[in-house]
């Protein structure tokens, strides 16, 4: 048992709070009010642009601004807190790479472990396709960290070449769902959904596609959107299918949160996720509808297959197969019993891997062992 007169060890915890309300910063909102404080001092430093999605990750003067803004309060909180590790989540991106290596500098430039957290799955083929002299300096840069943490098993190898094996941590996403775990249908229809911001590669026209192929078969359904806009190119071919094809039962909703979108979610029957978006890692949604104990049909993409098994909660589908997402949306409302047993083994795969408890004690275990290293 822990000495209760032990001292915490104080953390600076870099990371971004939504809005926007997208993984890395749902992540930062739920690590912060979750048990870690118990055992750490966390010291937030706030990196937040609450700008709307299409303006983040672009070069500006005010991205820029916030960049220096932020290194200078990271000096300030090393020199102030003195503490004994600094988390820092990483980009996957040159630019975004660039800055973040600042952060590593700064803490390893005062002494101070380094804990890195890569929350997407596209590391690896962009240090790929980078230059000969970025490579180096990724390599050099990240030989300082101390551990790094990645959201999947198969994501280890994100940093192959640069990272020892030992210093990489697994940590899938885990979320604590407020819910009535109890199917509250307001209609006989089997009622499809695509949860998502509207991003093309994360499948939303894919999804749209397959519809001709499934509604023909049996015309007692229901597709639902939920979600926010992105751009203004994937708006207007949403909109503009919509209008094409009026005899499809289509209902776009806005973007939904908290208790509201767990609703929506107990109100299906089915989610589709056939996401191929490159920077995909563990995405908040699969564990969402697995709590809410829904079939699901998506891609290989990120970490996704460790948590949709194929066959067992849901079926893994080829990217940017409409026809296929179609077949596997159809068996599954043809066979109610087959749904019923896949959503059922959802909520298992949920409650024993994917809760908040579960990654509070993962990150806990990559905390600790950077910290006694």
């Amino acid at each position: 048992m822990k000495n209760i007169f032990e001292k915490k060890k104080t953390i600076i915890f870099l990371g971004q709070m939504p809005p926007p309300y997208i993984g890395p910063n749902i992540a930062t909102q739920i690590i912060l009010n979750s048990k870690m404080k118990k055992d750490f001092r966390l010291v937030h430093l706030d990196s937040s642009d609450h700008r709307d999605l299409g303006r983040l990750g672009r070069i500006d003067f005010q991205n820029i601004g916030l960049a220096f803004r932020d290194y200078y309060e990271l000096i300030r909180l090393i020199i102030k807190e003195s503490p004994s590790m600094v988390y820092i989540p990483i980009s996957q991106t040159t630019l975004g790479y660039l800055r973040d290596s600042i952060f590593i500098l700064i803490s390893i430039l005062f002494r101070k472990r380094v804990l890195c957290h890569l929350r997407g799955g596209n590391f690896k083929n962009w240090y790929l396709s980078s230059r000969a002299l970025t490579k180096c300096f990724v390599r050099r840069v990240h030989s300082l960290v101390d551990g790094q943490i990645v959201l999947g098993e198969k994501m280890k190898d994100q940093f192959e070449g640069i990272l020892p094996k030992e210093k990489i941590f697994v940590v899938p996403n885990g979320k604590r769902i407020g819910l009535k775990y109890k199917k509250e249908k307001d209609t006989d229809k089997a009622r499809i959904l695509f949860l998502s911001n509207f991003i093309r590669e994360k499948g939303i026209i894919d999804f749209l596609a397959c519809i001709p192929y499934v509604y023909g078969s049996k015309k007692s359904m229901e597709f639902v959107l939920v979600g926010d806009w992105f751009d203004r190119d994937t708006k207007t071919e949403i909109e503009s299918y919509i209008k094409k094809n009026v005899e499809f039962p289509i209902r776009i909703k806005g973007p939904l949160l908290n208790q509201e979108k767990y609703n929506m979610l107990a109100s299906c029957d089915i989610f589709v996720f056939p996401t191929y978006y490159p920077a995909e890692g563990h995405p908040w949604v699969i564990i969402e509808a697995m709590a809410q104990g829904l079939p699901i049909v998506t891609t290989d993409q990120g970490a996704i297959a460790e948590s949709v098994i194929d066959g067992v909660n849901g079926f893994i589908v080829e990217k940017r197969n409409p026809v296929q997402i179609a077949e596997k949306i159809k068996f599954l409302i043809e066979n109610p019993d087959i749904r019923k047993k896949m959503g059922e083994e959802s909520r298992r795969l949920y409650l024993e891997n994917f809760t908040e408890e579960k990654m509070i004690e993962r990150l806990s275990y990559a905390f600790n062992s950077v910290l006694s290293s």
